[in-house]
């Protein structure tokens, strides 16, 4: 009597229109609810408070982008290191690999958060606040320095959540801190009166909330068990969670980076318009924190596409990677259209969201989200054609995308045409930028999939 056969993976075998959506939708979901602390915010500042109280909150933004960066580097590098010891049957490693990244992302979070709260005025200085912004910036950011341990939580330990097999707790848990925020911004800000301090304590408790159901999973690991004696650090197995981290940690920095340049060209040369300094550095902090919305849309297509063309390739399913690269880029682009369609369309209606008394505002929110968000439409290739490298194995073509847009074309060009137009120059990089990236995606796809052909792979 023969063998029964091996049950093959359904990322071998299911088709491709389902599982994207599979993969998709629960990451994106999650992403979606943790952009939802920083948008609500600014939602409520705004109504409450004021203008320049809401460009107070989007200076401190490009500290949760880093803390985000560190915690994503530890996450998943910790994450994808459980994975391949788990296929390696290293068991013992996968254990200490999760123990140790607990001890790495409390301390960096600890670390984070003495800073941020010492460095406060200067770090608010950096980050591009106005003269008059400045102190509402620097009392947001010590307020939030409180939860700084438990916001890196989150990211860091969703990937390792979601890796044991539990994605729907982590967003469970991420829902939870978001519902307490919601519940809690509106009463510290308008009865209570206690302005932007109060929108940040709404928001650490909501980040203390989620990260302690975070940490109350830790003893429920199903693959792996979090040891006391490992919980110190040893160099070797640090040292490979922070390399299989790094894209992460370095596509977020190049976030942070570009938030960073844009607040103070837009301070700078904002303050030269009719809008003002304050106003320009409100309404760019809005509109980032609407496209970090849209981006999670993205990240998660691409988040899908990672492991059923990394399955796949290794499989030898040559044309199966291929038309799951082209089904994502198609359903990103879709995504794309609709976005920029909203963005160009409605500008001043989401503005009103956050400001509704100030017609000068909604002026300036249409203005801006017309010359930023000119190309959107391409937008949605740069991450599906990145998770595409990433997932076949080739780690430095998927760096080079983020690289080229962020550090070679937007920040450059920024700093270029704001000195000859002013704030429209800096918001035009950005169009200007997805448009060249978009050529890059087309080119190194182009090419990767003409070298399949010649070794014979595609047909």
């Amino acid at each position: 009597m023969g063998a029964e056969p091996q049950k093959r993976d359904p990322l071998e075998t299911e088709p491709i229109r389902r599982l994207i959506p599979r993969y998709a939708v629960p990451t994106a979901m999650t992403l979606m609810v943790n952009c939802l602390y920083n948008l609500v915010d600014q939602i409520f500042v705004g109504q409450g408070v004021g203008i320049t109280a809401t460009a107070a909150v989007n200076v401190a933004f490009p500290t949760v982008i880093l803390a985000n960066a560190a915690a994503l580097m530890l996450g998943d590098g910790c994450a994808a290191n459980v994975s391949l010891c788990l296929g390696r049957r290293q068991q013992r490693e996968a254990d200490d690999t999760v123990a140790q990244a607990v001890t790495l992302v409390l301390s960096c979070g600890i670390a984070m958060g003495l800073l941020c709260g010492l460095l406060a005025p200067q770090i608010a200085a950096l980050f591009g606040a106005t003269d008059t912004a400045l102190a509402d910036a620097a009392a947001y950011l010590r307020t939030i320095a409180w939860g700084l341990p438990f916001q890196m939580i989150c990211p860091a330990f969703t990937a390792v959540i979601r890796a044991d097999g539990r994605p729907r707790y982590a967003l469970k848990c991420m829902a939870a801190g978001t519902v307490i925020n919601l519940v809690l911004d509106p009463i510290f800000i308008f009865p209570l009166g206690m302005g932007v301090v109060g929108a940040g304590i709404a928001t650490v408790i909501g980040q203390m909330a989620a990260g302690c159901l975070f940490l109350a999973y830790l003893p429920r690991f199903r693959t792996v068990r979090i040891r006391r004696t490992a919980l110190r650090p040893v160099w070797p197995l640090t040292r490979r969670i922070l390399t299989l981290g790094f894209p992460s940690f370095l596509t977020q920095i190049l976030t942070a980076l570009v938030q960073i340049v844009l607040n103070n060209l837009l301070r700078r040369y904002g303050a030269a318009t009719a809008y003002g300094g304050d106003m320009a550095l409100s309404v760019y902090g809005m509109m980032m924190k609407v496209y970090q919305i849209a981006h999670a849309l993205f990240v998660g297509v691409s988040s899908a596409v990672s492991p059923i063309n990394g399955y796949n390739f290794g499989a030898g399913h040559y044309g199966r990677v291929r038309q799951t690269y082209r089904l994502a880029a198609a359903i990103a682009l879709v995504i794309s259209a609709v976005c920029f369609a909203v963005f160009q369309l409605f500008p001043r209606q989401i503005g009103s969201l956050f400001v509704s008394d100030s017609a000068l505002y909604l002026d300036c929110a249409r203005h801006c989200f017309r010359l930023y968000m000119a190309a959107f439409f391409l937008y949605g290739l740069h991450p599906v054609t990145a998770s595409f490298f990433q997932g076949i194995g080739k780690p430095v073509r998927s760096l080079a995308i983020p690289l080229a847009r962020q550090g070679l074309f937007l920040i450059p060009l920024a700093a270029l045409l704001s000195g000859r137009f002013g704030m429209d120059g800096a918001l035009l990089a950005a169009p200007i930028a997805d448009a060249l990236t978009f050529l890059l995606c087309l080119i190194l796809v182009q090419r990767e999939f003409r070298s399949w052909r010649h070794r014979g792979w595609l047909t």
